[in-house]
């Protein structure tokens, strides 16, 4: 295939074919420091590919400036900038992949359509201030924040362009060299100072993004970019226009000297006081103008920054390609039938033959545990509080009489017939806001939501029965000894349920404990003074119980699938020491101690070995990866490339999965102790990774549901977001997802649960 042509003159006339591994389609847009293509992976996933003028990449320092903003773009993705995909800094022609965001810029939708209404002018503003906290959490300056570099996407503003020095920018100079910014966004510390630039600079571009939103114009305006570096130093800004209950924050956001100027958090803070006043809706860029031979937007701007040309405002630039234009409307395009039925089946009409339940699997209640900070001398009085609410447990206090419930399906099928005929679907199993947290067990999709334990039939999304819980629950139910164990978020009393219809089989209201996990058919209850406790989960009577010697407060429990064993995990108050206990659950046997050095945290076991992360002691980092083998008590470390903050992990056939904050999902080979591949998704993080053979699946805080190949490391897929009305609170933790027979189930902050086909990722 001949390269791509374009109507330009010089290098860039012949354009390439590949950047990296990724075929470049069309031209999205160009500017004075590169093009910017649609591109597509080997899987299909569309990708914005910036590549690099050629006259820049003969300059050695340009291309070490380049190498910067590629690892600054890769530490700030997260849900409200564009996830860097790939990068090659060192090729011929630089260039950068981040995933393709259908949407215009703010610029461009200001120039077609006019200025935002008020209620999508707080919405922006508040995108824009958690999107600037992500970015100064990693101690990264944007320094260029205006009206091109954001994107309008359907789930929130997006901030792309991390940082760039375009040598073609502007002719206005410093002694220095080049001033850095675009004059009608820039602070005045930018024009007196530059290089002492810090994070206040991007608050103050923010609040002339926000004027220019509202009025079409910024707060300082003028031909000559001279004239408008003299007024953003000396001059008071214009806010005619901007709507009265935003003024004095954007007024704030424009004051001269950095110090007076609000940071993220407290924006947020004032943006919820005056939330009232506003719809907030979610913004759905408006149908845009113009479109070619075939149907396509003229004028759709992609996920990647696009530099502009020479003086020009950003209004100036314009797309030179065909644009991508969306197949399908969001609800269409995950492909989702209504709340709890199959896409075109009416309301209230029972499905056709109803399908047979999937066969029990193994339930995995530790596989979304986060270590938490190791606790200092001062904080050991509150050990046993954070060991609870690391943990959770089975808990009740009393038993709420009546159950919500649906009558019981009795048809059946076979499991070949319920896999081919498997429709998507969504629910919303309590009408209320809010992260469910599901397993699967018995046949059914089992929830706790908004105090009330759920089965859902898998095939369809139907609920089956609904049970009232005394205590919001802290994690998903549990399947043990053949019935439903909620994990409630207190630690008195347990409260076990019949799978088929949620009514209670056994209770005991006096079993105090600090934590408790399942491990096959046994509870297991860790008590404050470190002694342990064994209940048969069926009946709820005592099999054995016995102290731990050795172990300082607090003892956590671990359990996970497959492995027969328990384990009881305990750190030294100074973080230098972890002990270990291997118990076999249904006898009391302890089969196996040992202590090693630093604060570990069990990830899971793979070939009789336990998989450990070393974390740090006072933030929790994961900075390597520890493999014990009982057998012969040799313990061998491998440091993490690059340390992982909030680690969460899974381990299946040999490989921890684990995540962490920022959105990075990292492959590790347990036996070769190396790291397989690396990923940022782009997510300001995720839940913790739930694996198959072919892919790992993760949560996202928007309700994302995210498939990574296992094999390579790339993204296959993503499902759309899901806010719902609460999507301005940040859950304290996020579930993973449920991975079964083809299937993978997720939940999202709009409180639906949903199902889709797991085989087919690209599709979703």
């Amino acid at each position: 295939m001949a390269p791509q042509r374009d109507a330009g003159a010089g290098a860039e006339a012949e354009l390439p074919e590949y950047a990296g591994h990724y075929r470049l389609e069309s031209r999205l847009g160009s500017g004075g420091m590169g093009v910017v293509h649609l591109a597509r992976s080997t899987s299909g996933l569309k990708l914005a590919v910036k590549v690099v003028h050629a006259e820049f990449a003969r300059d050695p320092e340009f291309r070490g400036r380049f190498r910067q903003e590629v690892a600054a773009a890769r530490r700030v993705s997260g849900a409200f900038t564009a996830p860097v995909v790939d990068a090659d800094p060192e090729a011929e022609r630089p260039w950068m992949a981040t995933l393709f965001i259908p949407g215009p810029t703010l610029a461009e939708q200001v120039k077609q359509h006019g200025p935002l209404p008020a209620s999508q002018l707080r919405r922006l503003m508040a995108g824009l201030a958690e999107a600037l906290r992500d970015i100064h959490r990693v101690g990264v300056v944007h320094r260029d924040l205006k009206p091109s570099n954001v994107l309008l996407a359907e789930d929130g503003p997006k901030v792309i362009d991390f940082g760039i020095s375009r040598p073609s920018d502007s002719e206005l100079r410093t002694e220095t060299g080049k001033l850095i910014g675009t004059p009608p966004f820039m602070a005045p510390e930018q024009f007196r100072s530059p290089r002492e630039v810090g994070p206040a600079a991007d608050i103050f571009a923010l609040g002339s993004v926000l004027v220019h939103a509202a009025t079409g114009q910024g707060p300082f305006d003028s031909d000559s970019p001279y004239i408008v570096a003299y007024q953003v130093v000396h001059d008071e800004p214009d806010l005619t226009g901007v709507p009265d209950g935003l003024a004095p924050l954007v007024l704030r956001c424009l004051a001269k000297e950095p110090e007076d100027r609000p940071a993220p958090d407290e924006l947020m803070r004032e943006l919820r006081s005056v939330a009232a006043s506003y719809d907030t809706q979610a913004f759905i860029p408006m149908q845009r103008m113009g479109t070619d031979a075939s149907g396509t937007g003229a004028g759709e701007h992609a996920g990647a920054p696009v530099a502009e040309p020479p003086h020009g405002p950003a209004e100036d630039l314009a797309p030179s390609g065909p644009a991508e234009k969306r197949s399908v409307e969001a609800g269409e395009a995950s492909g989702l039938a209504p709340a709890g039925k199959r896409a075109g089946q009416p309301a209230g009409e029972p499905a056709e033959n109803p399908a047979q339940k999937p066969a029990d699997e193994p339930a995995a209640p530790e596989a979304g545990r986060r270590p938490a900070r190791r606790p200092g001398r001062k904080a050991a009085l509150g050990a046993g509080a954070l060991a609870l609410a690391l943990t959770g447990g089975l808990v009740s206090l009393q038993l709420l009489a009546g159950v919500d419930e649906t009558p019981e399906k009795t048809a059946t099928r076979t499991d070949a017939a319920a896999a081919s005929a498997f429709t998507p679907w969504e629910a919303a199993p309590t009408g209320e806001q809010g992260f469910a947290q599901c397993s699967h067990g018995a046949g059914r999709l089992l929830c706790t939501h908004a105090g009330k334990v759920v089965a859902l039939d898998p095939d369809d999304g139907d609920v089956l029965w609904r049970r009232p819980v005394p205590n919001e629950p802290s994690g998903p139910p549990v399947l043990s000894g053949g019935l439903v164990h909620p994990l409630l978020s207190l630690s008195r009393g347990l409260l076990a349920l019949d799978p088929a219809s949620g009514e209670p089989t056994w209770r005991q209201e006096a079993a105090v404990h600090d934590n408790s996990v399942v491990a096959g058919d046994t509870l297991l209850l860790m008590g404050a003074d470190g002694t342990l406790t064994a209940l048969d989960s069926a009946t709820g009577d005592r099999r054995w119980r016995r102290p731990l010697p050795g172990h300082s407060a607090p003892v956590v429990l671990h359990s996970f699938p497959g492995d027969p064993l328990a384990y009881a995990v305990s750190t030294s108050l100074d973080g230098s020491r972890t002990r270990v206990t291997a118990v076999d659950p249904r006898s009391g046997e302890v089969r196996w101690e040992a202590e090693m050095a630093g604060y570990l945290w069990p990830a899971g076991t793979a070939d009789g070995a336990m998989v450990l992360l070393a974390l740090d002691t006072v933030h929790g980092t994961a900075q390597s990866v520890v493999r014990y083998e009982p057998g012969t008590r040799g313990t061998r470390r491998a440091a993490l490339p690059v340390p992982l903050e909030q680690p969460l992990g899974m381990v299946r056939g040999g490989i921890a999965y684990l995540s962490g904050g920022g959105g990075r999902i990292v492959a590790f080979d347990t036996d070769a102790l190396r790291q397989r591949w690396s990923l940022e998704t782009g997510a300001a993080r995720t839940s913790a990774p739930a694996a198959d053979d072919r892919y790992v699946h993760v949560t996202a805080p928007d309700g994302r549901l995210l498939a990574v190949d296992a094999r390579t490391g790339r993204l296959a897929g993503q499902t759309a977001a899901r806010l719902g009305k609460r999507g301005d609170r940040v859950p304290a933790s996020l579930p993973a997802p449920v991975v079964g027979g083809g299937r993978v189930y997720a939940a999202a902050p709009d409180g639906t649960v949903f199902a889709v086909d797991g085989r087919n990722p690209e599709g979703w």
